[in-house]
């Protein structure tokens, strides 16, 4: 089952990799269409780089869960992993340009990567331990669910808060 669990999340880390690369672009290449702004990057923010990892990882959760059907911890642990990997990007990228300065696009680019790759490494920590506590999946997938409703809804209606400035034209949202 280890090894079965080890090859899950490295194709988990390669679909959200993917995915969170054809999105940052799949706005543009489709015109602007606005059916697909809510799940792709509209712009530059931070909080639109959140929503090519969110995505990918979730669709990809809501497929290996058909194969977790066993774990009564499954979306617990894939809460806490996403949650992992939303959080890394806006700390890193806010702490490196806080101590370097504005940073390159391949460090943007990496944090993504990074982030990704602790998403499913912190998954498979907890897959193996094995003792993850969770009562309540439900609220946990539900929870996923209303994260996944935020990132449509702040595509359209934007906070006007730093994180969801674009740093290239210093707009928010479409």
């Amino acid at each position: 089952m280890k090894k079965s669990i080890n090859l899950w999340q490295l194709w988990g880390f390669a679909v959200t990799s993917l995915g969170g690369t054809l999105l940052h672009f799949l706005y543009d290449w489709t015109y602007e269409s606005l059916w697909i702004a809510p799940f792709s990057a509209v712009n530059e923010s931070t909080w639109e780089h959140m929503k090519l990892l969110f995505f990918p990882a979730f669709i990809f959760a809501i497929v290996q869960s058909f194969f977790f059907r066993d774990r009564e911890d499954f979306w617990c642990i894939k809460l806490k992993g996403i949650l992992l990997g939303l959080s890394l990007i806006p700390v890193i990228f806010y702490t490196y340009n806080g101590v370097i300065g504005k940073s390159p696009d391949w460090v943007n680019i990496a944090i993504f990567f990074i982030s990704a790759a602790f998403v499913y490494i912190y998954e498979l920590l907890l897959f193996n331990k094995n003792q993850t506590a969770c009562k309540r999946p439900k609220i946990a997938l539900a929870s996923l669910c209303v994260i996944a409703l935020l990132f449509v809804l702040f595509t359209f209606r934007t906070p006007e808060l730093n994180i969801f400035k674009d740093p290239t034209t210093s707009t928010f949202g479409i």
